[in-house]
């Protein structure tokens, strides 16, 4: 007994060291279990590397109808198509920051007219210089010129190459950000229909209490004439009726909210929910495995994307430093110009060609390179901060939402058993009422609380179900 405490010691510190590390510790799979007990001293395994998060939602939800609503919002949810365009966006940036490694390569045409003063250097040159025996230069003079040229600006520094990394990594980003969008698109309907079902089972109760105290009213109108009731009993009954009348108007008017919900998630305008509403209690939430605590920073979109926005943050700090460095630049061009069209194919006195480098570096007035190096390297705390944050939040949600379902297992056993009992309780409450053993006021409270223990019920069967849907999203799955 004393090994096994033991062993559970330090299962269990081995854990919470996993739960509290930010790096990204080995996820390969293990058959290997340890347990250690929980607060009531029952055994729970943590290294069952089953994960339900790898199963694609089309395995993970049953219901057909269900699919295919989700399968509609990914084609048309505008969300989820903005986000695909900046997918696009990130990618075109790629190729950018690729176009800045190579030269620019560009044939340029020109033609001007130019006249100098007489008694200037240039005029007075002109002047005196002939082009041919005989044939003094013209004025005004004119230019012609076609040539091609190109720029490079050598990548010393790597400066270049790692703005060309840092816009992969936020292509990358921009992915994993489409998947976050489309795991919480896939829950959203999931939750949406769930509680529609839910809504439909409410209103269908909401209808049975008003038979049933419809019956009872017209109950309590027979012993008022017998003299066995009074008006008062007619009219807390009566009231009674309304309010559940009032209800059920109310329900109709969530259930049009929440297929309208619905419809703007799959985007289209609004129209009825194909749905099995038959037996809502009787639905059951999808099995969750949650796998090891690691296996979220392999399977969560978010966690993903904050380690590729961290990964491009520290090469935009690498590329902010490069720019207190000289930059080296090449430029060269090769063409024709001649001050007429007609010579301008005389070779090879109207040829022209360059070729220079440079070397620039900034010496005084560095203020704006000193501001984007630090602002760079804030942006690159920011992201190491949104890394460690997610990460947290993500085992945070899971351990919330096993918790949940947990719990919610127990609430909805013993909200059964309250409703049964008061079902029980009600047929009592009208008999000991027809008997004159029991008064009105008995039999109100008594639906009353039968009416609310039933919608109650509904509303933990919802919630398990949506605890299901949640789980699944918080440990990254539905993006595939």
């Amino acid at each position: 007994m004393e090994n096994l405490k033991i062993k559970n010691s330090i299962a269990t510190a081995a854990l919470l060291l996993l739960l509290g590390s930010c790096k990204t510790p080995d996820i390969a799979p293990t058959k290997a279990t340890a347990s250690v007990p929980d607060k009531y001293g029952n055994a729970t395994a943590v290294t069952d590397t089953t994960n339900t998060a790898t199963l694609p939602w089309k395995k993970y939800f049953k219901d057909p109808n269900l699919v295919e609503l989700i399968d509609t919002a990914i084609k048309n949810n505008q969300e989820l198509m903005i986000t695909l365009q900046e997918i696009e966006i990130a990618k075109n940036d790629i190729r950018v920051r690729k176009g800045a490694l190579l030269p620019t390569v560009g044939v340029k045409a020109g033609a001007g007219v130019e006249k100098v003063g007489r008694y200037t250097s240039q005029g007075a040159g002109d002047a005196t210089t002939d082009i041919e025996p005989g044939k003094e230069m013209p004025d005004p003079l004119t230019d012609f010129s076609l040539a091609a040229y190109a720029n490079w600006e050598v990548d010393v520094w790597k400066k270049l190459h790692n703005a060309k990394k840092s816009a992969i990594s936020r292509y990358l980003s921009t992915i994993e950000g489409k998947n976050f969008v489309l795991t919480n698109l896939v829950a959203e309907v999931a939750d949406s229909y769930y509680e529609l079902l839910a809504l439909d089972s409410q209103l269908a109760i909401i209808r049975q209490s008003i038979q049933l105290q419809t019956n009872a009213l017209e109950v309590v109108k027979v012993q008022k004439e017998a003299a066995r009731a009074t008006e008062l009993a007619v009219q807390k009954f009566q009231a009674e009726v309304l309010a559940s009348q009032s209800m059920e108007f109310e329900t109709l008017q969530k259930i049009k909210e929440t297929e309208n919900k619905i419809n703007f998630l799959l985007g289209r305008y609004p129209q009825e929910i194909k749905r099995d509403n038959s037996d809502f209690l009787s639905l059951l939430p999808s099995e969750v495995k949650s796998g090891i605590p690691s296996q979220l920073l392999a399977n969560r979109p978010d966690v993903k994307q904050a380690e590729l926005e961290l990964a491009a943050a520290k090469l935009d700090v690498k590329v902010a430093r490069a720019e207190f460095y000289p930059s080296l630049g090449i430029s060269a061009s090769y063409g024709l110009q001649a001050f007429k069209t007609s010579y301008l194919l005389k070779f090879p006195e109207s040829v022209l060609y360059s070729l220079a480098g440079d070397i620039a570096a900034p010496l005084i007035n560095r203020n704006a390179i000193k501001a984007e190096f630090a602002s760079a390297n804030a942006r690159q705390l920011q992201a190491l901060y949104n890394y460690d944050r997610t990460i947290l939040n993500a085992y945070l949600e899971v351990s919330n939402q096993l918790s949940n379902i947990s719990n919610l297992d127990k609430s909805y056993e013993l909200k059964s058993k309250q409703v049964a009992a008061l079902n029980r309780s009600i047929e009592v409450a009208n008999d000991l009422f027809r008997s004159a053993r029991a008064d009105y006021f008995e039999v109100l409270m008594t639906q009353r609380d039968a009416l609310e223990s039933k919608l109650e019920l509904i509303e933990t069967k919802k919630a398990q179900l949506n605890a299901a849907v949640h789980v699944y999203r918080d440990l990254g799955g539905g993006w595939k």
